[in-house]
C-alpha cells in the first residue's frame, strides 16, 4: 500500500515572506562540491584556493544571466509583452548550456586577466560541471520540470526498478512520466567518472579533459532531450529536422520521442547545439593535435604570467614525488653529461657555468637541470622562488 502520492513540496523552509526552496538549495549545494572539488585539484598543480573562489562569484552570476538570456531568447513570444517578467527568474525558466555559456566566457576572461592558461584552468574546472549538472537535475526532480512523454507505471517500478518516492514524483497530470531528470543525472555521474580516470593519463594533452566534457555531456543530452516534452525549440528548415530524427532514430527500438508542438516548432535547440558541441570538440581536439597546439600535457605543471616574467607552479603529492624520481634517475644515469652523450658539445655548458659562481661548485646533476631549461626544471632555483614571492597573491 502507498500512503504518499503527493508531490514534494517545492519549498524547503518559510521564514516569513521569504521562502528557501529545495531547487536553490540542490543547485546550491551542487555549485558548492563542484567548487570543492576543483580547489582539491588545483592544489595538486600549486593553485591557491583563492583563485578558485573568485571564479565562483564571478561565474555564479554570469552563468545565472546566460541561462535565463538563453531561455528567454527563444521563449520570446512569452516575455515581449512583459517585459519585467525577463528578470523573474525565481519563476523558473533557465537554461543548463546558457549557464555554460555564461561561465566559460566570465571565468576565461577573468583566469586570462590574471595569466593563467585557459586550457589548463578549464580542464580543472571541467569535471566540477557535470558534478553541478549531476546534482542540479534533482531540483528539477522536485520542481517536477524537465520529465519526459508517458510511460507506464510497470516501466519505472519493474523495469527501471526506480524507488516510491520517485516513481511517485514523476506522475504529473495524471500520467507517469519518463524520469529525464535520472538520465541525464546517471549520464553526468558517468562522465565524471571518465573526466578522473583520463585526467591521470599522460597521454592527455591540456583542454582535452575540458572538450572532452562537452563531447560525452552533449552526446547523452541529445538522446535524452527528444523524451522530453518542455524542449526549447524553433521553425527550421525541413531536412535539419529530419537529420535530427535520423540521429536520434537508434533509440525508437526503445523509446518514442516527447511530444513537440508542431507550431512552436520543429528542431529542438538543444538538440542541434549537442550535435554542433560533439563535432566541434572532436574537430578541435584533431586539430589542436595535428598542429602543435596541444604540446603541453594536462599532468604538466602550470606556467602563470607575471609582470617579471613567466613562473612555473610546483607541483604537489604524488605528481611531485614521482617528478623528482624522475629527476633523480637522469641525474645517477651512468655515462657522460647530457650534451656530450648526445653528440654535442658540453663546452658551452662548462663555459656558463664558470660565469656563474654560484653554480660552479653544484654536482654534475644539478648543473644538468640547469642547462636543460626544461618547464619541469626552471622552477628549480629562481623559478620556485619567483613561486614563492607570488603565491599569496594567485
Amino acid at each position: 500500500m502507498r500512503f504518499f502520492e503527493l508531490a514534494i513540496d517545492p519549498v524547503l523552509l518559510r521564514l516569513g515572506p521569504i521562502n528557501l526552496t529545495w531547487y536553490g538549495t540542490i543547485i546550491g549545494f551542487g555549485a558548492l562540491l563542484g567548487l570543492l572539488f576543483a580547489i582539491r585539484e588545483g592544489r595538486r598543480f600549486g593553485i591557491t584556493s583563492d583563485l578558485f573562489m573568485d571564479l565562483m562569484l564571478i561565474g555564479t552570476p554570469c552563468a545565472l544571466i546566460g541561462a535565463r538570456a538563453y531561455y528567454v531568447a527563444f521563449q520570446w513570444e512569452n516575455y515581449k509583452d512583459n517585459f519585467w517578467e525577463i528578470f523573474a527568474i525565481w519563476h523558473g525558466g533557465i537554461a543548463i548550456y546558457g549557464a555554460l555559456i555564461g561561465a566559460v566566457l566570465s571565468g576565461g576572461i577573468y583566469v586570462y586577466v590574471k595569466g593563467y592558461p585557459f586550457w589548463r584552468m578549464a580542464d580543472i574546472c571541467a569535471p566540477s560541471f557535470l558534478i553541478g549538472q549531476m546534482i542540479g537535475r534533482w531540483g528539477n526532480f522536485v520542481n517536477q520540470e524537465a520529465y519526459g512523454g508517458p510511460v507506464e507505471e510497470s516501466f519505472l517500478r519493474n523495469t527501471l526498478h526506480l524507488p516510491d518516492f520517485i516513481v511517485n514524483q514523476m506522475y504529473i497530470d495524471g500520467l507517469y512520466r519518463h524520469p529525464t531528470f535520472l538520465y541525464e543525472s546517471i549520464w553526468s555521474l558517468a562522465g565524471i567518472v571518465l573526466l578522473f580516470v583520463l585526467r591521470r593519463r599522460s597521454f592527455v594533452r591540456a583542454g582535452e579533459i575540458f572538450l572532452g566534457y562537452f563531447v560525452w555531456y552533449s552526446t547523452g543530452r541529445f538522446f535524452i532531450e527528444a523524451l522530453r516534452t518542455d524542449s526549447l525549440a524553433f521553425q527550421g528548415p525541413d531536412w535539419l529536422a529530419s537529420l535530427m530524427n535520423a540521429l536520434w532514430s537508434p533509440m525508437t527500438v526503445l523509446f518514442e520521442q516527447g511530444y513537440l508542438d508542431p507550431n512552436y516548432g520543429n528542431v529542438r535547440t538543444s538538440q542541434l547545439l549537442a550535435v554542433l558541441l560533439v563535432l566541434g570538440g572532436i574537430a578541435l581536439i584533431v586539430y589542436r593535435r595535428l598542429g602543435g597546439a596541444a604540446s603541453v600535457r594536462y599532468v604538466d605543471p602550470i606556467t602563470v604570467r607575471r609582470t617579471d616574467g613567466p613562473v612555473v607552479l610546483p607541483l604537489h603529492g604524488k605528481d611531485a614525488a614521482e617528478q623528482g624520481t624522475a629527476e633523480e634517475r637522469k641525474d645517477e644515469a651512468p655515462g657522460e653529461p647530457k650534451a656530450q652523450a648526445s653528440g654535442g658539445d658540453p663546452a658551452p655548458d662548462r663555459q656558463e657555468n664558470a660565469k656563474d659562481p654560484d653554480t660552479a661548485d653544484k654536482p654534475a646533476g644539478d648543473k644538468d637541470r640547469g642547462a636543460d631549461g626544461g618547464p619541469d626544471d626552471n622552477h628549480g632555483a629562481k623559478g620556485l622562488q619567483q613561486d614563492d614571492d607570488s603565491g599569496r597573491s594567485v
